[in-house]
Protein backbone atom coordinates (compact mmCIF):
# COMPACT_ATOMS: atom_id res chain seq x y z
CA UNK A 1 0.00 0.00 0.00
CA UNK A 2 1.09 3.60 -0.48
CA UNK A 3 2.85 5.18 2.46
CA UNK A 4 1.43 8.26 4.18
CA UNK A 5 3.53 10.72 2.14
CA UNK A 6 2.50 9.11 -1.13
CA UNK A 7 -1.17 9.02 -0.12
CA UNK A 8 -1.06 12.72 0.72
CA UNK A 9 0.49 13.48 -2.64
CA UNK A 10 -2.09 11.30 -4.36
CA UNK A 11 -4.86 13.09 -2.50
CA UNK A 12 -3.60 16.48 -3.65
CA UNK A 13 -3.29 15.24 -7.23
CA UNK A 14 -6.77 13.74 -7.08
CA UNK A 15 -8.24 16.93 -5.68
CA UNK A 16 -6.71 18.82 -8.56
CA UNK A 17 -7.95 16.29 -11.09
CA UNK A 18 -11.51 15.77 -9.95
CA UNK A 19 -14.22 18.20 -8.95
CA UNK A 20 -16.08 17.20 -5.79
CA UNK A 21 -18.93 14.80 -6.45
CA UNK A 22 -18.14 14.64 -10.14
CA UNK A 23 -16.04 12.74 -12.62
CA UNK A 24 -15.11 15.98 -14.39
CA UNK A 25 -11.43 16.91 -13.98
CA UNK A 26 -11.33 20.22 -12.12
CA UNK A 27 -8.33 21.32 -14.18
CA UNK A 28 -10.28 20.61 -17.36
CA UNK A 29 -12.67 23.47 -16.75
CA UNK A 30 -12.16 26.55 -18.90
CA UNK A 31 -11.12 29.74 -17.18
CA UNK A 32 -13.12 32.45 -18.99
CA UNK A 33 -10.92 35.31 -17.75
CA UNK A 34 -7.97 33.63 -19.46
CA UNK A 35 -9.76 33.09 -22.75
CA UNK A 36 -10.59 29.83 -24.47
CA UNK A 37 -7.96 27.68 -26.18
CA UNK A 38 -8.36 27.48 -29.94
CA UNK A 39 -8.78 24.01 -31.44
CA UNK A 40 -7.13 23.27 -34.81
CA UNK A 41 -9.34 23.00 -37.87
CA UNK A 42 -8.11 19.44 -38.42
CA UNK A 43 -7.86 17.41 -35.24
CA UNK A 44 -6.10 14.31 -36.51
CA UNK A 45 -2.69 13.60 -38.02
CA UNK A 46 -1.14 10.48 -39.58
CA UNK A 47 2.36 9.09 -39.35
CA UNK A 48 4.00 5.88 -40.62
CA UNK A 49 6.17 3.77 -38.35
CA UNK A 50 7.62 1.07 -40.55
CA UNK A 51 4.57 -0.76 -41.91
CA UNK A 52 2.24 0.57 -39.21
CA UNK A 53 0.11 3.71 -39.32
CA UNK A 54 -0.22 5.83 -36.18
CA UNK A 55 -2.92 8.52 -36.04
CA UNK A 56 -3.08 11.17 -33.33
CA UNK A 57 -6.63 12.22 -32.41
CA UNK A 58 -7.12 15.44 -30.47
CA UNK A 59 -9.80 15.04 -27.81
CA UNK A 60 -9.47 18.70 -26.90
CA UNK A 61 -7.49 21.38 -25.08
CA UNK A 62 -8.16 23.01 -21.72
CA UNK A 63 -6.69 26.10 -20.14
CA UNK A 64 -5.81 26.39 -16.46
CA UNK A 65 -4.25 29.26 -14.53
CA UNK A 66 -0.57 28.78 -13.78
CA UNK A 67 -0.33 28.80 -10.00
CA UNK A 68 2.39 27.90 -7.52
CA UNK A 69 1.09 24.37 -6.88
CA UNK A 70 1.36 23.26 -10.52
CA UNK A 71 5.10 22.62 -10.19
CA UNK A 72 5.49 21.30 -6.67
CA UNK A 73 9.23 21.74 -6.20
CA UNK A 74 10.17 24.89 -8.10
CA UNK A 75 9.47 28.60 -7.44
CA UNK A 76 6.68 30.02 -9.60
CA UNK A 77 8.99 32.79 -10.82
CA UNK A 78 11.44 30.19 -12.12
CA UNK A 79 8.64 28.29 -13.85
CA UNK A 80 7.39 31.45 -15.53
CA UNK A 81 10.91 32.39 -16.61
CA UNK A 82 11.36 29.06 -18.36
CA UNK A 83 8.04 29.48 -20.19
CA UNK A 84 8.93 33.05 -21.19
CA UNK A 85 12.28 31.87 -22.56
CA UNK A 86 10.32 29.65 -24.96
CA UNK A 87 7.90 32.44 -25.93
CA UNK A 88 5.02 30.72 -24.09
CA UNK A 89 2.35 32.38 -21.94
CA UNK A 90 3.25 32.74 -18.28
CA UNK A 91 -0.17 33.21 -16.66
CA UNK A 92 -1.83 30.02 -17.89
CA UNK A 93 -1.13 26.53 -19.18
CA UNK A 94 -2.88 24.99 -22.19
CA UNK A 95 -3.24 21.22 -21.76
CA UNK A 96 -3.99 19.11 -24.86
CA UNK A 97 -5.46 15.59 -24.63
CA UNK A 98 -4.36 13.36 -27.50
CA UNK A 99 -5.14 9.64 -27.77
CA UNK A 100 -3.45 7.69 -30.58
CA UNK A 101 -4.80 5.08 -32.98
CA UNK A 102 -2.46 2.31 -34.12
CA UNK A 103 -3.41 0.43 -37.30
CA UNK A 104 -1.42 -2.77 -37.68
CA UNK A 105 -2.12 -6.17 -39.20
CA UNK A 106 -5.71 -5.25 -39.97
CA UNK A 107 -6.36 -4.38 -36.30
CA UNK A 108 -7.14 -0.97 -34.85
CA UNK A 109 -5.88 -0.20 -31.37
CA UNK A 110 -6.89 3.02 -29.63
CA UNK A 111 -4.43 4.16 -26.96
CA UNK A 112 -6.23 6.06 -24.16
CA UNK A 113 -9.66 7.61 -24.62
CA UNK A 114 -9.76 11.23 -23.48
CA UNK A 115 -12.47 12.88 -21.39
CA UNK A 116 -15.48 11.57 -23.28
CA UNK A 117 -18.72 13.24 -22.20
CA UNK A 118 -17.31 14.30 -18.84
CA UNK A 119 -15.19 17.33 -19.76
CA UNK A 120 -15.76 20.95 -20.72
CA UNK A 121 -16.83 22.38 -24.09
CA UNK A 122 -13.33 22.31 -25.59
CA UNK A 123 -12.92 18.56 -24.91
CA UNK A 124 -14.72 15.35 -25.82
CA UNK A 125 -13.82 15.59 -29.52
CA UNK A 126 -12.25 12.12 -29.89
CA UNK A 127 -15.18 10.50 -31.70
CA UNK A 128 -15.47 13.48 -34.02
CA UNK A 129 -11.78 13.19 -34.93
CA UNK A 130 -12.04 9.42 -35.27
CA UNK A 131 -14.85 9.77 -37.80
CA UNK A 132 -12.99 12.53 -39.64
CA UNK A 133 -10.05 10.14 -39.99
CA UNK A 134 -12.40 7.56 -41.53
CA UNK A 135 -13.28 5.29 -38.60
CA UNK A 136 -16.32 4.54 -36.47
CA UNK A 137 -16.22 3.58 -32.77
CA UNK A 138 -17.30 0.06 -33.77
CA UNK A 139 -14.12 -0.26 -35.87
CA UNK A 140 -11.89 -0.30 -32.79
CA UNK A 141 -10.58 -3.78 -31.90
CA UNK A 142 -8.55 -2.88 -28.78
CA UNK A 143 -8.55 -0.02 -26.31
CA UNK A 144 -5.16 0.18 -24.64
CA UNK A 145 -5.03 2.16 -21.36
CA UNK A 146 -1.85 3.68 -19.92
CA UNK A 147 -3.24 4.54 -16.46
CA UNK A 148 -6.50 5.29 -14.71
CA UNK A 149 -6.65 9.09 -14.41
CA UNK A 150 -9.99 10.33 -15.71
CA UNK A 151 -8.70 12.11 -18.80
CA UNK A 152 -7.40 8.75 -20.04
CA UNK A 153 -10.35 6.47 -19.19
CA UNK A 154 -13.50 8.61 -19.20
CA UNK A 155 -14.04 8.06 -22.91
CA UNK A 156 -14.56 4.32 -22.40
CA UNK A 157 -18.18 4.80 -21.32
CA UNK A 158 -20.75 7.50 -22.01
CA UNK A 159 -22.89 9.13 -19.33
CA UNK A 160 -25.50 6.41 -19.76
CA UNK A 161 -22.85 3.86 -18.78
CA UNK A 162 -22.66 2.27 -22.23
CA UNK A 163 -19.35 1.11 -23.67
CA UNK A 164 -18.43 3.58 -26.41
CA UNK A 165 -16.20 1.13 -28.32
CA UNK A 166 -18.66 -1.75 -28.27
CA UNK A 167 -16.54 -4.25 -30.20
CA UNK A 168 -13.26 -3.54 -28.44
CA UNK A 169 -11.32 -5.45 -25.85
CA UNK A 170 -10.15 -3.04 -23.10
CA UNK A 171 -6.55 -3.74 -22.07
CA UNK A 172 -5.22 -2.31 -18.80
CA UNK A 173 -1.98 -2.52 -16.79
CA UNK A 174 -2.31 -5.20 -14.10
CA UNK A 175 -0.46 -3.07 -11.52
CA UNK A 176 -2.73 -0.09 -12.15
CA UNK A 177 -5.88 -2.20 -11.93
CA UNK A 178 -4.68 -3.85 -8.72
CA UNK A 179 -4.16 -0.49 -7.01
CA UNK A 180 -7.35 1.30 -8.00
CA UNK A 181 -9.65 -1.71 -7.56
CA UNK A 182 -8.23 -2.56 -4.12
CA UNK A 183 -10.90 -1.90 -1.46
CA UNK A 184 -8.21 -1.52 1.20
CA UNK A 185 -6.46 1.21 -0.83
CA UNK A 186 -9.76 3.02 -1.34
CA UNK A 187 -10.64 2.82 2.36
CA UNK A 188 -7.21 4.13 3.37
CA UNK A 189 -7.23 6.96 0.84
CA UNK A 190 -7.92 10.54 1.99
CA UNK A 191 -11.33 12.00 1.23
CA UNK A 192 -9.97 14.06 -1.64
CA UNK A 193 -8.90 10.91 -3.45
CA UNK A 194 -12.18 8.99 -3.15
CA UNK A 195 -13.58 10.44 -6.37
CA UNK A 196 -10.74 8.97 -8.39
CA UNK A 197 -11.42 5.49 -7.00
CA UNK A 198 -15.15 5.88 -7.66
CA UNK A 199 -14.46 6.95 -11.23
CA UNK A 200 -12.34 3.84 -11.84
CA UNK A 201 -15.12 1.65 -10.46
CA UNK A 202 -17.68 3.42 -12.64
CA UNK A 203 -15.52 2.64 -15.66
CA UNK A 204 -14.30 -0.90 -14.97
CA UNK A 205 -16.39 -2.26 -12.10
CA UNK A 206 -19.04 -4.16 -14.06
CA UNK A 207 -17.16 -4.58 -17.32
CA UNK A 208 -17.80 -8.04 -18.82
CA UNK A 209 -14.92 -10.46 -18.27
CA UNK A 210 -14.54 -11.04 -22.00
CA UNK A 211 -14.10 -7.29 -22.56
CA UNK A 212 -11.40 -6.63 -19.95
CA UNK A 213 -7.83 -7.92 -20.16
CA UNK A 214 -5.05 -7.11 -17.70
CA UNK A 215 -1.47 -7.17 -18.96
CA UNK A 216 1.89 -7.27 -17.21
CA UNK A 217 4.72 -4.78 -17.57
CA UNK A 218 7.61 -5.11 -20.00
CA UNK A 219 6.07 -7.77 -22.24
CA UNK A 220 4.66 -7.83 -25.78
CA UNK A 221 0.93 -7.30 -25.30
CA UNK A 222 -0.05 -7.07 -28.98
CA UNK A 223 1.99 -7.89 -32.10
CA UNK A 224 4.73 -5.26 -32.26
CA UNK A 225 3.52 -3.42 -29.13
CA UNK A 226 5.37 -3.78 -25.83
CA UNK A 227 4.32 -2.45 -22.42
CA UNK A 228 6.94 -0.39 -20.57
CA UNK A 229 6.65 0.11 -16.81
CA UNK A 230 6.84 3.83 -16.01
CA UNK A 231 5.57 3.96 -12.44
CA UNK A 232 5.42 7.13 -10.39
CA UNK A 233 2.79 9.27 -12.06
CA UNK A 234 0.43 6.54 -10.85
CA UNK A 235 1.28 3.16 -9.28
CA UNK A 236 0.87 1.31 -12.59
CA UNK A 237 1.51 4.04 -15.17
CA UNK A 238 2.61 2.30 -18.39
CA UNK A 239 4.07 3.44 -21.69
CA UNK A 240 3.94 1.60 -25.01
CA UNK A 241 6.77 0.86 -27.45
CA UNK A 242 5.77 0.13 -31.03
CA UNK A 243 8.26 -1.58 -33.35
CA UNK A 244 7.76 -2.13 -37.07
CA UNK A 245 10.28 -2.79 -39.86
CA UNK A 246 13.16 -1.63 -37.67
CA UNK A 247 11.47 1.64 -36.64
CA UNK A 248 10.24 2.53 -33.16
CA UNK A 249 7.54 4.77 -31.71
CA UNK A 250 7.09 5.42 -27.99
CA UNK A 251 3.75 6.51 -26.59
CA UNK A 252 4.80 8.27 -23.38
CA UNK A 253 1.33 8.94 -21.92
CA UNK A 254 1.86 11.19 -18.83
CA UNK A 255 5.59 10.74 -18.45
CA UNK A 256 5.50 14.52 -18.54
CA UNK A 257 2.59 16.91 -18.45
CA UNK A 258 3.78 20.12 -20.17
CA UNK A 259 6.98 19.14 -22.03
CA UNK A 260 8.19 22.74 -22.08
CA UNK A 261 8.49 22.43 -18.29
CA UNK A 262 8.92 18.80 -17.29
CA UNK A 263 11.06 17.58 -20.18
CA UNK A 264 13.30 20.61 -19.91
CA UNK A 265 13.48 19.99 -16.15
CA UNK A 266 12.83 16.27 -15.55
CA UNK A 267 13.43 16.73 -11.82
CA UNK A 268 10.46 19.09 -11.48
CA UNK A 269 7.29 17.47 -10.16
CA UNK A 270 3.86 18.24 -11.56
CA UNK A 271 1.03 18.28 -9.05
CA UNK A 272 -0.54 15.16 -10.63
CA UNK A 273 2.41 12.83 -9.99
CA UNK A 274 1.34 10.50 -7.19
CA UNK A 275 4.92 9.51 -6.30
CA UNK A 276 7.05 12.47 -7.38
CA UNK A 277 10.44 10.89 -6.71
CA UNK A 278 9.65 7.71 -8.59
CA UNK A 279 8.16 9.74 -11.45
CA UNK A 280 11.36 11.81 -11.60
CA UNK A 281 13.55 8.72 -11.85
CA UNK A 282 11.26 7.26 -14.51
CA UNK A 283 11.33 10.44 -16.62
CA UNK A 284 15.09 10.50 -16.73
CA UNK A 285 15.41 6.79 -17.53
CA UNK A 286 12.81 6.86 -20.31
CA UNK A 287 14.08 10.04 -21.95
CA UNK A 288 17.59 8.62 -21.93
CA UNK A 289 16.28 5.47 -23.60
CA UNK A 290 14.32 7.41 -26.25
CA UNK A 291 17.12 9.81 -27.13
CA UNK A 292 19.72 7.03 -27.26
CA UNK A 293 17.70 5.38 -30.01
CA UNK A 294 16.55 8.64 -31.63
CA UNK A 295 13.05 7.15 -31.53
CA UNK A 296 9.89 8.89 -32.63
CA UNK A 297 7.47 9.52 -29.79
CA UNK A 298 4.00 10.79 -29.01
CA UNK A 299 2.72 12.36 -25.81
CA UNK A 300 -0.83 12.63 -24.54
CA UNK A 301 -0.36 16.22 -23.28
CA UNK A 302 2.12 17.34 -25.94
CA UNK A 303 1.32 20.12 -28.42
CA UNK A 304 -0.91 18.70 -31.15
CA UNK A 305 -0.32 16.65 -33.25
CA UNK A 306 1.87 15.24 -30.48
CA UNK A 307 4.50 13.58 -32.71
CA UNK A 308 8.18 14.39 -32.37
CA UNK A 309 11.54 13.49 -30.89
CA UNK A 310 13.42 14.34 -27.72
CA UNK A 311 16.88 15.91 -27.80
CA UNK A 312 19.23 16.59 -24.87
CA UNK A 313 19.08 20.23 -23.75
CA UNK A 314 20.90 21.55 -20.71
CA UNK A 315 19.95 19.55 -17.63
CA UNK A 316 17.03 17.96 -19.45
CA UNK A 317 15.49 17.48 -22.85
CA UNK A 318 13.72 19.53 -25.50
CA UNK A 319 10.73 18.22 -27.44
CA UNK A 320 11.18 18.69 -31.18
CA UNK A 321 7.79 18.44 -32.91
CA UNK A 322 7.62 16.71 -36.27
CA UNK A 323 7.29 19.04 -39.22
Amino acid sequence: MLNRRQLLGASLASSALYATGSFVPAWAQNAPDLGTPALPATGFARMKVGEVEVISLLDGITRRPLAAEFVKNAPLAEVKALLASQNLPTDYIDVPYTPFLIISGGKRTLVDTGLGEFGGPTTGKLLQQLRAAGFAPTDIDNVLISHFHGDHINGIRNKAGELVFANARVMVPAAEYAFWMDDAQMSAAPAGMKGAFENVRRTFGNMPADKLQRFEADVEILPGIRSVAAYGHTPGHTLFELTSAGQKFFYVADLTNVPALFARNPDWAVTFDMDAEKARQTRRAVFQRITAGNAMMGGFHYPFPGFGRMAPAGNGYAFQPSA
